[in-house]
């Protein structure tokens, strides 16, 4: 029965994909116009209702049939860039040039992204917000939840583009945009050009194939001035064992060599030009070292207090100055296909940039519950060269306490930020546990000092 439900909302989608494409404001007019006579023309007595039908219907076979006559040759590029943000405007450039021996009048341009419909598995995991208080039939059908689903996956479009006049060998630039609805990949397939049949009711189109791809980047929040605490910690092997595995350290100077040294720091191209042995002699160094823990665990898909978090850390990956120090981004990340674990980036000091570590946030999704004790092993393993943790949860239950307390015990500087609703918030949060709930989180993080 799902499985037919499922299947049906994939046709009824495709087809109303295919008549918002064809049908322009008229059409529409028209279409609705001849349904209703359509309906009415059930009475076989009443021959003027079959009649209007009669000529709505065929209003809309020869406004259809006028649009096979549009053609276009035409070359399209795309000056777009590689991020956006979620929720806020997107603007770019693309370049349309006839090809064609003839004029290109009163057509209209529009982006074209992949197909938006979720898998069977997407459909049935996911939960519409607020859709516990819908009733059993909509609940059981899913409707809303695949239109809320789709509409996340597409952007907020500006709609058609009206295209100016463009003669043979000519060539337009044209100003269009969207609006992320969501953080993540948005690819675009290509774009659409299309202009009304003689009538107004219908659209021919030309599909231009033109694949490219847009990384939304999470909102960020404006966060205040912050100094992180904590102190300088040597770190063994310097900045080149920031992020790789190895005995590596900062190369310094070339000595000669003493009893003791170990025989690979030997520098064998100057023991074979000098005849004595030379040994390379590398810097202790000292300097902050922060983590950025990201809690990911959720028993369902990802909600409004999920996605809030994920832009808490983005915004303070963000607004942090990592020139003088390293900043380590820790979640844990798996689905179905793949096991969870424990990801760790690292940025500053010639590691990732910023810009790096917000596309990694771009993708993050939710994972078991349960995991966090992975990410909570994962963190104390390193506690001695790190100088402070700030910590994004969405939960404060045992396992989460005992990991803040462990921190704050072994010494680090722990910034602790809780996400969620009013509901769900602590009675008696411990100290230094910041509550924030969804849709006050500015006004929350405006309050750190």
């Amino acid at each position: 029965m799902r499985r037919a439900l499922y299947a049906a909302l994939r046709v009824v989608s495709a087809f109303d994909h295919w008549l918002r494409e064809r049908l322009t404001s008229g059409g529409w007019l028209v279409l609705g116009a001849g349904g209703a006579a359509a309906a009415a023309g059930i009475d076989v007595h009443r021959t003027l209702t079959a009649q209007a039908f009669t000529f709505l219907a065929a209003l809309l076979l020869v406004a259809f049939a006028g649009t096979l006559r549009f053609r276009a040759r035409v070359k399209v590029r795309r000056e777009l860039p590689r991020y956006a943000t979620a929720g806020e405007r997107f603007i770019y450039r693309i370049t349309l040039t006839n090809g064609g021996a003839a004029a290109i009048d009163g057509a209209t341009l529009r982006e074209d992204f992949r197909d938006p419909r979720p898998s069977y598995a997407e459909w049935r995991a996911a939960r519409e917000p607020g859709e516990e208080r819908r009733n059993w039939f909509d609940r059981n059908v899913g409707y809303f939840r695949w239109r809320w689903l789709i509409e996340q996956r597409v952007p907020k479009t500006e709609g058609e583009i009206a295209v100016p006049t463009t003669g043979p060998g000519a060539s337009v630039t044209l100003g269009m945009g969207f609006t992320p609805r969501h953080r993540g990949r948005i690819e675009l397939t290509g774009v659409r050009l299309g202009r009304a049949d003689a009538l107004g009711l219908a659209r021919g189109l030309v599909r231009l194939e033109l694949p490219a791809h847009v990384i939304a980047l999470p909102r960020r929040y404006r966060l205040p001035p912050l100094a992180l605490p904590g102190r300088r910690k040597f770190q063994p092997g310097g900045v080149s064992l920031a992020a790789s595995v190895g005995d590596s350290e900062e190369f310094f100077a070339l000595r000669d060599y003493r009893p003791g040294d170990p025989l690979q720091r030997l520098h064998w191209k100057s023991f074979a030009r000098t005849g004595k042995p030379i040994v390379k002699e590398f810097q202790d160094e000292f300097y902050e070292r922060h983590a950025l823990v990201l809690d990911t665990g959720r028993t369902r898909a990802a909600d409004a207090a999920f996605e809030e978090a994920v832009s808490i850390a983005a915004s303070f990956v963000y607004t942090l100055d990592t020139q003088e120090c390293l900043l380590d981004l820790l979640f844990v990340s798996g689905d179905g296909a793949q096991s969870a674990a424990v990801r760790t980036y690292t940025g500053g000091r010639g590691q990732l940039h910023p810009a790096n570590l917000l596309e990694v946030l771009a993708g993050v999704a939710p994972t078991a519950p349960g995991d966090f004790a992975d990410l909570a092993r994962a963190v104390m393993a390193r506690r001695g060269s790190l100088s402070s943790l700030v910590v994004v949860l969405l939960d404060w239950d045992a396992a989460r306490r005992a990991f803040v307390a462990a921190a704050r015990a072994s010494g680090l500087q722990v910034r602790a930020l809780l996400v969620c609703s009013p509901a769900q918030a602590p009675r008696d949060p411990a100290g230094g546990l910041t509550v924030l709930h969804p849709g006050e989180i500015e006004r929350g993080l405006a309050g750190l000092q």
